[in-house]
């Protein structure tokens, strides 16, 4: 049976009884060390104690479910090739548990200077190989490979990819780990208290690079325009939202970074369901906080799209409850559409002319334009959601191929299990002086926690800023 092989945010149901997590990764002089650990989370997200981190020093959960088997050389490989892994008896796992992140840490370097990377997921038994995750990083000190979740009854692996440039420390803590060689938080005395040590620091994002915050900065939630007409219950969401898009940031070296937020929505017709449940309009309001913590003029602007793209009216905060009333909406098709369709809000759009097929192509060249005929001093993010049916693969590649140039990173984010095409595969294709693309996709979005939405919304951004900046693209 052939390996899967999966590209960042990709899954795959789990069919074996036991799992063997390993990370491959090409050793020799001046290739740090490398460890690969796992945590055991609720459905919290979080560990329930420091019980629930397996790593070399702590090799075997309680449970006996999850083991850290140690590092060897990696069969046929060659000699230059080593692996680090964790074995897990699934059906072992207590109930308590919902997913098991498996992580990695790079020890007196980065995972930059770490080659062939890659993470095997292989049928313990057996040894098959069942699914395969080559990775790439750069400034990250720490990496989340790849988890194991429960889905209905069924386990499932996904691709994660996720850097830290804090290290481990600020991996573990993220995940509710306390590390033994972090500086304590002292006791009240009558001497200044220093900071509490729960948020390591994180080296910022170059100051040649626009956008950048100042040196040693860890901004937090900013004040935004227009939030304090929201309604209570949504200001304090928003308000806690802000405070997890700021930790994202600073884990990726990413504090007090600034950008313009654009958010395009995919309105098809395949996407119906996901409107009527409330789910689109639930990750508007979610996606509201990043544009609120990077861009603090309380606006964003937004398309929709699906046979034909239109610009919504900005989105500005004060306003949020009322531009989800009125501008979340499915697209329609009518056979015999005369004039503007009766009843509509003066500043909705008439979805009969958006249609409801797929052509994504279409949008990205329309805020192509945009971003091009009104410039900024800062980084353009693209919050870009779809539910996949991709088609107009040659049309796609051209548009973002020609992007690269231009200050503008795209983040895809996939709703459900719907074929991506190439925005799945972007990443991976050669011939671009920077990587401008981010894909991952989620089976229930919904469920996704806000920590772990804005860590996947956010760990390249950070990343392209820094590359584009020295390319002089920004």
């Amino acid at each position: 049976m052939t390996a899967t092989s999966l590209s960042k945010g990709a899954n795959l149901v789990v069919g074996a009884a036991a799992v063997r997590a390993e990370l491959v990764w090409s050793a020799g002089p001046g290739v740090p060390g490398v460890d690969v650990s796992a945590l055991l989370l609720a459905s919290d997200g979080r560990v329930r104690d420091d019980g629930d981190f397996v790593f070399y020093n702590q090799p075997r959960h309680a449970s006996g479910a999850v083991v850290h088997l140690g590092k060897r050389g990696a069969p046929g490989a060659g000699p230059a090739h080593t692996t680090d892994a964790v074995e897990v008896d699934l059906r072992s796992v207590e109930p308590a548990v919902e997913r098991i992140v498996l992580c990695a840490s790079a020890d007196g370097g980065t995972f930059g200077r770490v080659p062939g990377l890659s993470l095997r997921l292989l049928d313990a038994g057996s040894g098959e190989e069942l699914a395969r995750f080559d990775m790439t990083a750069g400034t990250e000190a720490a990496l989340v490979g790849g988890e194991l979740y429960r889905r209905q009854g069924a386990w499932k692996f996904r691709a994660v990819g996720q850097g830290y440039a804090s290290g481990l420390a600020g991996l573990a803590t993220d995940f509710g780990i306390t590390v033994d060689d972090a500086p304590p938080t002292p006791t009240p005395t009558p001497t200044p208290t220093p900071t509490p040590s729960h948020a390591p620091p994180v080296p910022p994002v170059p100051p040649s690079a626009p956008g950048a915050a100042a040196p040693n900065g860890t901004a937090g939630p900013r004040l935004t325009k227009g939030e304090e007409r929201l309604p209570v219950d949504m200001r304090k969401r928003l308000s806690l939202r802000k405070e997890q898009v700021a930790v994202s940031l600073s884990k990726h070296g990413a504090a007090g970074v600034t950008a313009r937020v654009v958010l395009v929505l995919d309105a098809s017709g395949s996407m119906s369901a996901l409107y009527a449940k409330g789910v689109v309009a639930d990750v508007v309001e979610r996606t509201a906080a990043v544009a609120a913590q990077l861009d603090d003029d309380g606006e964003m602007q937004a398309w929709t799209f699906a046979s034909n793209p239109a610009r919504l009216p900005d989105l500005r905060l004060g306003d949020l409850p009322e531009w989800l009333r009125l501008h979340v909406r499915v697209g329609e098709i009518s056979l015999f559409r005369r004039g503007r369709k009766k009843g509509l809000h003066p500043e909705q759009v008439d979805m009969r002319a958006v249609g409801i097929q797929n052509e994504e192509q279409k949008v990205i060249a329309e805020v192509r334009t945009y971003v091009r005929s009104n410039p900024a001093p800062v980084p353009t993010l693209v919050l870009f959601f779809s539910d996949g049916g991709v088609y107009r693969n040659a049309e796609i590649e051209r548009e973002l191929r020609e992007a690269v140039e231009e200050p503008v990173f795209w983040q895809f984010v996939g709703l459900g299990r719907a074929g991506y095409g190439v925005l799945e595969r972007f990443d991976t294709l050669p011939g671009r002086r920077v990587d401008n693309v981010g894909f991952f996709s989620v089976d229930d979005i919904g469920a996704l926690p806000d920590t772990e939405l804005y860590d996947r919304l956010l760990s390249e951004f950070p990343s392209w800023i820094t590359a584009a900046g020295r390319a002089g693209i920004l």
